[in-house]
């Protein structure tokens, strides 16, 4: 069950990027932002209530929800639209790869069961490398407003690593939901703020059927199923396996542009692909060597208290 959801966030995750395209010919990037987390509440309260949700009951937890609510949509999501005014969708995907080098790093942190391994490093670098090598001819830096957006990118990355760490160390207790709308309800106040300033009064924007299409395709599917799912997985997985999403996403953006939106593939992109995918096998060869030295120690746990017990059965003879 849980590879099967790991895949479908993928899928998710990597068709969002063709619906933000498609919704950027129409709309600014800040509102298109907006509109889609304001939908996204509306509908989550409707199933919260109906479905009786419990909301979080103490201050902690509202506290989390706010700390990681400005982490992961405030910071990280402002900052990658303002970004990629500034630098390439290629070079915002390879710099987006840092979750999983933060994550990895504040997963020692913040989770004592998960710590950092010389396979975990390999596969992330792999990963890294194989988005690296997709977007290589996008990945030019050559204005001071360039290397501005590459920044901000980066501290978005930093952001959203952060705040999913946080929740898997500390909202275990919390609704997906739950989760999901308050980190929104949190978060989104500075979005609308920016948006209204700079963008605009939304309801004189060129809402065409393709824009608003692309709004409630982000919003149900790249949103409130997504983020949904992705906190049922991270409670049930290491950060690290669940942040290598991000390695993935790219790869499959980029292969739906090239099907569906006639972009050209690189390429370098099966090579590209090749070496995330085995980034992934990494982590996977990394579990059942995990898997196999646990059974190995049981088995000699088991084969020592057997010894044990037979010499104390011949001592009491």
């Amino acid at each position: 069950m849980k590879i099967i959801i790991w895949l479908i966030l993928c899928l998710i995750w990597g068709t969002t990027w063709v619906f933000i395209k498609i919704g950027l010919e129409d709309l600014p990037p800040i509102t298109f932002a907006a509109a889609r987390f304001v939908l996204a509440l509306i509908i989550l309260a409707f199933i919260i209530v109906f479905q009786k949700i419990p909301l979080p009951a103490t201050m902690r937890d509202w506290k989390l929800l706010a700390l990681t609510g400005i982490l992961q949509f405030s910071v990280n999501y402002s900052l990658v639209f303002w970004s990629e005014q500034y630098i390439s969708s290629g070079l915002a995907a390879v710099l987006q790869a840092m979750i999983t080098v933060f994550g990895l790093v504040l997963a020692w942190i913040h989770l004592p069961n998960e710590r950092i391994t010389w396979l975990k490093i390999v596969a992330i670098l792999l990963g890294i490398c194989g988005v690296a090598v997709i977007f290589i001819e996008q990945l030019q830096i050559n204005s001071l407003m360039t290397f501005a957006g590459c920044a901000a990118i980066v501290v978005g990355a930093y952001a959203a690593a952060h705040g999913s760490i946080l929740v898997k160390a500390y909202g275990g207790n919390l609704h997906p939901a739950t989760l999901v709308f308050g980190q929104m309800l949190c978060g989104i106040l500075p979005i609308i703020i920016y948006a209204l300033s700079v963008e605009g009064n939304p309801l004189n924007l060129n809402w065409t059927w393709r824009a608003v299409f692309s709004v409630l395709y982000l919003t149900l599917f790249g949103t409130i199923a997504a983020f949904w799912l992705y906190y049922w997985l991270l409670s049930k997985i290491e950060s690290t396996k669940a942040m290598m999403i991000s390695l993935v996403t790219p790869l499959i953006a980029v292969v739906i542009g090239g099907i569906f939106l006639g972009e050209r593939l690189p390429p370098q992109t099966f090579f590209g692909g090749f070496l995330i995918l085995a980034s992934i096998g990494v982590i996977v060869f990394r579990r059942k060597g995990n898997l196999k030295a646990q059974a190995d120690t049981d088995k000699l746990k088991f084969e020592t208290d057997e010894t044990s017990d037979y010499r104390l059965l011949t001592a009491d003879r």
